[in-house]
């Protein structure tokens, strides 16, 4: 197979599990499925599996839930160095398979975030910050998340985003849960649509043009949208009361279909060929990043990465856009190297 490197994939690294089950009172319901995973928190178990696939690579993120769940504005900064110096390690260790990883921050703490950003993308060498969305429920475009963005910016460093929330937040009136898990299903695809969407308002890519913003899951539903995004937008604001103009955002640089271009988008459609196919056509073949987002597979390990490979190499594109999807990408974005190098 060519070479592949896996943008959006998942670990939990063990000093940091130990120290989170020590301050998290109660562990929020997903960690202990994740916790289970061998290949989540084994590193020799997931070496192994990854040899399955020759010249497959990784850029490991922590898995959900996010940091800023599992304790206290006090004690998440200490489990977030914890955590990213043992990423850190691992790519050190093993720069070939693991040619960076992507940092996790605090949020409940926003200072100290803005610390941990940059100390980790500075002195352990991350390839960015993963930021999930919403932030313990508030919009990802609030002030001290907004500063996290520009100063990736100003690093020339990335951000990828990854959809979050659970079953506690029922779908409707009258309902104490989200049922048939729909909060998976639906939500997080349109939790990425949204932030993406207040994002773009923000004009955050009118200061940081080329800021690489990493959206899961294809870019969730805004593939899907280009005619709601385009002329539909065209209309902005005419359906919105005139007392009520603050709920309109001021004007940004481009169209609203042009920002949401900017956007890199993943493969991570759990083996969707017609899916990949869509978000590629929306972002173009020098946006789109493979990724596998294992091991939540039924599985827990190859069959994401064996299926969308599978996908990927089934598509009706030249060579030179396959590779470009599959590597070429991530090593001009994020500008990774090998050993020796």
């Amino acid at each position: 197979m060519d070479e592949a490197i896996d943008v959006f994939c998942h670990c939990l690294t063990p000093r940091f599990c130990n120290r989170a089950l020590e301050v998290c009172v109660t562990p929020p319901l997903m960690w202990t499925r994740a916790l289970n995973m061998k290949v989540m928190v084994d590193i020799e178990a997931r070496l192994s599996l990854m040899k399955g696939f020759p010249g497959y690579r990784q850029i490991p993120s922590l898995a959900s839930p996010p940091i800023e769940m599992l304790g206290t504005p006090e004690q998440t900064p200490e489990l977030a160095r914890i955590a990213n110096d043992e990423l850190a390690e691992m790519c050190q260790q093993r720069l070939d398979e693991f040619p960076s990883f992507v940092a996790s921050l605090p949020l409940n703490n926003p200072e100290e975030s803005m610390v941990e950003a940059e100390r980790a993308t500075r002195d352990l060498g991350a390839a960015g910050i993963q930021i999930f969305t919403p932030v313990l429920g508030r919009a990802v475009d609030q002030p001290e998340i907004l500063q996290l963005f520009e100063l990736m910016g100003t690093l020339g460093k990335a951000v990828w985003l990854h959809p979050a929330g659970g079953m506690n937040r029922p779908d409707y009136q009258g309902e104490k849960v989200s049922r048939f898990e729909s909060w998976w299903t639906l939500r997080w695809p349109y939790e990425s649509s949204l932030a993406m969407y207040r994002l773009i308002f923000t004009g955050i890519f009118d200061r940081y043009p080329d800021l690489p913003i990493v959206t899961h899951h294809s870019g969730g539903m805004i593939p899907m949208m280009a005619g709601r995004l385009g002329s539909g937008l065209e209309l902005l604001g005419t359906r919105t009361p005139p007392e009520m103009e603050e709920a309109i955002a001021p004007a940004i640089g481009e169209k609203p279909l042009e920002a949401m271009r900017r956007f890199y988008a993943d493969t991570a459609t759990f083996g969707s060929r017609s899916a990949i196919e869509c978000g590629l056509e929306f972002f173009g073949p020098d946006r789109m990043l493979f990724a596998s987002d294992m091991p939540f597979d039924p599985e827990e390990g190859p069959g994401y990465i064996r299926e969308t490979l599978k996908a990927i190499g089934e598509m009706n594109i030249s060579d030179e856009d396959r590779q470009k999807v599959l590597s070429g990408n991530a090593e001009r974005i994020f500008r990774l190297k090998r050993e020796g190098e």
